[in-house]
């Protein structure tokens, strides 16, 4: 009822717009400015199909598939590859360049020019305070000090490895999950595994991880695990409703009305956001700001605003909801893609986990360590490939000219969004042999992307995560988690296509372009832990990763068996027991043991000091039966 009611609203305002123009265009007192402006006449729009000013921006704002890629490619190939699209009419044009020369002057030769943001929709400006976040900040000193905070701070090299503890802890969780879920069905099915749905399992994984980094891994809200899951899925349904909520770009002051519920659920997301966010920011507050978590960096950053003030709590808000959304969906849908590639071709896999096999070693522990990364190339070729042919966004998020310029010849008024086709780009035949197909050889030596440059500075191939000034902060991070849990998760299990289910790579526009049928595929482990040598080495590893405080080293004569505080040198939890173990000479005996033991409970580190502690530990002792004590006197 609600679409009708707009769509007949907005058909008598764009009737009467155009009497008023009309009317304007045909006064004499404008005829000798007509004639001046004619004289020298500025530079075309680039070429594109004439807008429609009254059915275009409602047939537009009724279409029910939101991708607008195939669309664009058809305009790119009639029109040029740069080109004018203008759905909402022709006062609100939007610039779309699908070429990677255009694109390399447009943000790399004149970076500054093309450096701003297009200004914020309603929907935007009630997300990010104002246009007040990194991504979405016009260019200027306030989106620089925004930007030098994140990129000098969490993501600081240096910082980044403070969290590989984080890492570890988020692998083996997501270790266990997907190897629970794999043996799941087995009972009375007649098969060794169960296909694996993994796109859920990698958002909680990426989201549990980025939660870590933003608030720091001790002060979840008293280390409820209620609290992650409330965070993830306030910022789930807000991704997922994205789309929607665009309408409120065209004329708000209408459609706030007339969409009066979907503004309601914008609003309501907003202040749950706010109610789930404010008292973690306070926890940190109150601690000193002194740690490495993103939220400290942001409690002592001053703003160049109002001669230097401190940040809003609201502004806090948008920017780690921002930090969420972003290193969550785009990450998680990567690792999809890298995998779903992995399964369709087997003799890659086997390649790949060949080449972890050679530098991690026969008798290494079972983990890739972050050092060993370096060593893979095969490993760099794979994601960067996956990357190329699959980015998670199609498009940039739109740029725009500080002030009226050129592109091309053509012109480019102040404002305008310019967006730029990632997809496209990395699609180009003339610089990828075959470029429709999966093959990550042409980023070894010798290959077509041997020298790929990601930020563009060089040459733009591929773009997946922007180019120029405003190309992504987190591009290392993302890197980093891509190599590092493809390389661990192929290490761990062998994937399979499930008997009858063959890996569909069609592609489908959500927040970020996913799978239409998500990847099902059999995870079948590769070593079990129970059984033979490697077991025991992976049993002796996980019983002697541990804490190496003097306090915690302590002997306790504790006669139940406690779960401690989170460790967060080595992001895993401690369990103190009194357990029976054997001494050397038989026979049982009792004595202080501590285990870090691995488990598939991602917030087991923040659980409160409550007899729930009790009957966890016992159960993760039970699971762990045959781990070799440590510190048993």
């Amino acid at each position: 009822m609600e679409d009708w009611l707009f769509y007949t609203l907005t058909t008598l305002l764009c009737f009467l717009c155009s009497l008023l123009l009309r009317a304007r265009a045909g006064s004499p007192g404008l005829k000798p400015h007509a004639a001046a402006a004619a004289s020298s006449p500025p530079p075309p729009l680039p070429p594109g199909p004439t807008p429609l000013p009254v059915l275009g921006p409602l047939l537009f704002l009724a279409r029910r598939d939101f991708d607008l890629a195939p669309l664009l490619r058809r305009l790119a190939r009639r029109h040029g590859p740069v080109f004018t699209f203008a759905p909402l009419g022709p006062s609100r044009p939007t610039i779309f360049v699908a070429a990677r020369g255009a694109a390399h002057r447009a943000l790399v030769q004149r970076g500054a020019a093309f450096a701003s943001r297009p200004p914020a929709t309603a929907s935007g400006a009630l997300l990010t305070s104002g246009g007040r976040n990194v991504s979405s900040s016009p260019y200027g000193p306030t989106w620089r000090a925004l930007r030098r905070n994140l990129a000098a701070g969490v993501l600081n090299p240096a910082r980044l490895r403070s969290f590989s503890p984080a890492r570890r802890w988020v692998l083996d969780g997501l270790v266990a999950r997907v190897r629970a879920a794999a043996t799941s069905g087995r009972e009375g099915t007649g098969t060794s595994s169960s296909p694996v749905a993994v796109m859920e399992p990698f958002q909680y994984a990426m989201f549990s991880l980025l939660v870590y980094m933003c608030f720091g891994g001790d002060r979840l809200g008293g280390g409820d695990k209620r609290v992650v899951r409330d965070i993830e899925a306030t910022q789930r349904e807000l991704l997922t409703s994205f789309l929607s909520f665009q309408v409120f770009a065209f004329a708000p002051a209408l459609t706030k009305i007339v969409f009066r519920r979907r503004w309601e659920k914008l609003v309501s997301l907003r202040r749950r956001q706010e109610e789930l966010f404010a008292p973690l920011i306070q926890a940190r507050r109150d601690a000193g700001a002194g740690g490495d978590c993103y939220v400290d960096s942001m409690l002592r950053l001053t703003v160049p605003e109002d001669g230097g003030r401190a940040l809003t709590d609201g502004e806090i808000v948008s920017l780690c909801s921002e930090f969420l959304s972003a290193g969550t969906d785009t990450t998680a849908t990567a690792l999809q893609w890298v995998l779903a590639n992995l399964v369709k071709n087997p003799a890659m896999q086997d390649r790949l986990r060949a080449e972890v096999a050679g530098v991690v070693g026969a008798g290494a522990d079972g983990e890739v360590r972050e050092d060993d990364l370096q060593a893979m190339p095969y490993l760099k070729a794979v994601v960067l490939e996956a990357l190329r042919r699959h980015p998670p966004g199609h498009y940039v998020l739109p740029h725009a000219a500080t002030e009226d310029t050129t592109l091309d010849g053509y012109r480019v008024p102040a404002g305008t969004p310019v967006n730029f086709a990632v997809r496209d780009i990395g699609m180009d035949a003339e610089v990828w042999d075959a470029p429709s197909e999966f093959r990550p050889e042409r980023f070894l030596p010798g290959g077509e992307g041997e020298d790929v440059d990601l930020t563009g500075n060089k040459e733009i191939k591929m773009m997946p995560f922007g180019a120029g000034r405003r190309v992504c902060p987190g591009m290392a991070l993302a890197l980093l988690h891509l190599e590092y849990f493809v390389a661990n998760l192929v290490r761990e299990f062998e994937w399979r296509e499930p008997d009858g289910e063959e890996v569909d790579l069609t592609e489908k526009l959500e927040f970020t372009v996913v799978m239409k049928r998500p990847l099902r595929a059999l995870a079948v482990p590769l070593s079990v832990e129970k059984d033979g040598e490697a077991g025991h080495r992976r049993r002796r590893h996980l019983a002697t990763t541990t804490c190496s405080s003097r306090r915690r080293r302590q002997r306790h004569g504790h006669s139940t068996a406690l779960l401690g505080s989170s460790c967060l040198q080595h992001g895993t939890a401690c369990v103190r027991a009194t357990v029976p173990c054997l001494g050397a000479a038989g026979g049982p005996r009792v004595g202080a043991a501590r285990v870090s033991a691995r488990h598939d409970d991602l917030t087991m580190p923040y659980l409160g000091r409550t007899w729930a502690r009790l009957h966890r530990a016992r159960a993760v002792l039970a699971r762990h039966a045959q781990l070799d004590m440590y510190s048993c006197r």
